[in-house]
């Protein structure tokens, strides 16, 4: 039986790819876009509690026979964190994935720059 080897990846330079404006700019939007789905998302989270502990009259309110408007606010939850879910996919897919290539296509080249400095 033979084994093939795939020649060794060379040593990446992180601290040069981390350094590179290009990545910079990557993790700050990301982080930023990342931040307000988050903050929506807990908000938005924190409302059927809040909502129930404190507008419980409104949340009694009967839309449909026995489901009432807590039932449906609970629901809306579900479509909420689909949403989030779909709209990060496509900003990521649109966005941050083709930010993404271009360094993974250019690492060598920014780890040998970072080696040389």
């Amino acid at each position: 039986m033979s084994a093939i080897h795939a020649a060794p990846a060379p040593a990446m330079n992180w601290s040069a790819i981390d350094a590179d404006p290009r990545f910079q700019r990557l993790h700050s939007r990301k982080t930023r876009f990342l931040m307000g789905l988050m903050i929506f998302s807990v908000a938005y989270y924190f409302l059927l509690p809040i909502g129930a502990a404190y507008f419980p009259e409104l949340f009694k309110v009967k839309l449909w026979g026995p489901i009432n408007v807590g039932l449906v606010f609970a629901l809306s939850e579900f479509v909420v964190a689909w949403g989030i879910a779909f709209h990060y996919s496509r900003r990521a897919n649109r966005e941050f994935d083709a930010m993404a290539r271009e360094l993974v296509a250019d690492a060598e080249q920014i780890s040998k720059r970072g080696s040389k400095a």
